[in-house]
């Protein structure tokens, strides 16, 4: 490929991933989630939350980078260890249902997924 070619896929050394502050490093892995890089994300965010595991956000954001970049088992563990943590939070309720169903696990996830309707006030008929 030409060193010049826009549409090559860039590969940034793995120091990428971990330079800058914990904030900037944050605002990377949003960008690259906005991106639709989610395992890119992914990479970064798990820097961010090793420094910051008291923080919620960047811990579900790495659980969503993880689902929608087919990381099943990552994401649920991620998710199973975030509802240790705050066991209300009914979106990381949610997302845990949905990894166990793309898993082709849904008796185990519909628990979860009844859990969630139920926290967000939606019940059914």
């Amino acid at each position: 490929m030409d060193a010049m070619d826009v549409t090559a896929p860039m590969n940034p050394p793995a120091e990428y991933y971990e330079q800058g502050t914990t904030a900037e490093r944050w605002a990377r892995a949003q960008l690259f989630f906005d991106a639709k890089e989610y395992a890119n994300a992914a990479r970064v965010l798990v820097t961010v939350t090793d420094e910051a595991p008291e923080q919620l956000a960047p811990r579900l954001l790495l659980a969503r980078a993880y689902y929608h970049s087919a990381q099943l088992s990552r994401a649920e563990r991620e998710l199973r260890a975030l509802l240790e943590r705050w066991p209300v939070e009914d979106y990381a309720r949610l997302l845990l249902g949905r990894t166990l169903e793309r898993a082709g696990r849904a008796d185990e996830a519909r628990p979860h997924l009844r859990m969630a309707a139920a926290m967000a006030g939606e019940f059914p008929e």
